[in-house]
């Protein structure tokens, strides 16, 4: 009896295999670019409001800057992408805790700047902007497996305040949490970034806490939780007061925030929670208040060297 051997050929295989490759393979196919808007500003920093575009940026996205002059004076072009004068900020949507995973028309407001201390948040430019300069701003979606990063948005232009805005300014909730009277005790960034805050403690709603928690309180991402996103900006105001800001400005709404809190603690102190689309009203104006939007102005940074 004679024994065929089967004799197996590869071409027709790798032709199916290739005429089966999915359109989007090897990232064809790309994530749609944010949305950006000018959502506020103060002599140091600009505020973005950063939207996902019709895919959204569930890996996050990146934004990039620069003076406004320098950009017109490079012939109204961007600097190359590996040139260092070009300054970038990355904000995942994968990190621990981040805020950056957004949904399709999903927005997230972001501080470019002095600050840019948050949960996914990293820049090669840590400084703070000009006082009283406009600059420009672009961004794209970070890629996700089956999707390539998105082209770069619309190039926006967005202004800092104007200088020469004095004594008994106002900050926001992130110079409060990177400079804080923790930081002196041990802590990780050591004496230089320390600070004595001008309290030993602060009511929120009808509860008073120490200046432990409010740190604690501060770090804490809101994450959707209203309450804690406005206590944020709530704490900073009442800081910034306590510190010399002349808070007449938001004196009402601070007092609405404070009853709109009541006796609910905010985490991870306890456990409260509030929907966001009731607290955003207040928190967009204490966040503009400690932003130098409305009020006295905001501070100049401080310097790591000096005093603070």
């Amino acid at each position: 009896m004679t024994t065929r051997k089967r004799m197996w050929t590869t071409a027709p295989v790798t032709a199916f295999v290739l005429a089966g490759v999915p359109a989007h393979a090897g990232k064809a196919m790309h994530m749609s670019a944010p949305v950006l808007s000018c959502a506020g500003a103060s002599q140091v920093s600009d505020t973005l409001q950063v939207c996902g575009g019709a895919t959204g940026a569930g890996a996050g996205f990146s934004i990039q800057w620069m003076n406004a002059a320098d950009y017109a004076a490079n012939g109204d072009a961007w600097y190359a992408s590996d040139d260092p004068r070009l300054c970038k900020a990355s904000f995942s949507g994968n990190a621990s805790l981040s805020r950056y995973d957004l949904a399709p028309g999903e927005c997230v407001a972001v501080e470019v700047g002095d600050l840019l201390f948050d949960s996914g948040a990293s820049t090669n430019c840590a400084s703070g902007l000009a006082c009283g300069s406009a600059y420009v701003f672009r961004s794209f979606a970070h890629a996700k497996c089956t999707l390539g990063r998105s082209g770069f948005s619309p190039t926006l232009s967005c202004d800092t305040l104007a200088c020469g805005q004095g004594g008994g300014c106002t900050r926001p909730p992130e110079y409060w949490t990177f400079y804080n009277p923790l930081a002196c005790d041990g802590g990780p960034r050591g004496a230089v970034f320390c600070l004595d805050w001008p309290i030993a403690s602060l009511t929120l709603g009808t509860r008073s806490y120490t200046v432990d928690e409010l740190v604690n309180v501060l770090a804490t991402a809101a994450d959707g939780n209203g309450l804690l996103a406005l206590a944020h900006q709530l704490i900073a105001a009442k800081l910034s007061e306590a510190a010399g800001a002349d808070g007449s400005a938001v004196a009402t709404t601070i007092a609405a925030a404070d009853a709109l809190v009541g006796d609910l603690t905010v985490p991870p102190v306890g456990d409260g929670t509030l929907d966001p689309g009731v607290t955003a009203a207040y928190t967009a104006t204490l966040a503009s208040f400690n932003q130098g939007a409305i009020g006295p102005g905001a501070c100049l940074p401080p310097d790591p060297g000096g005093d603070g």
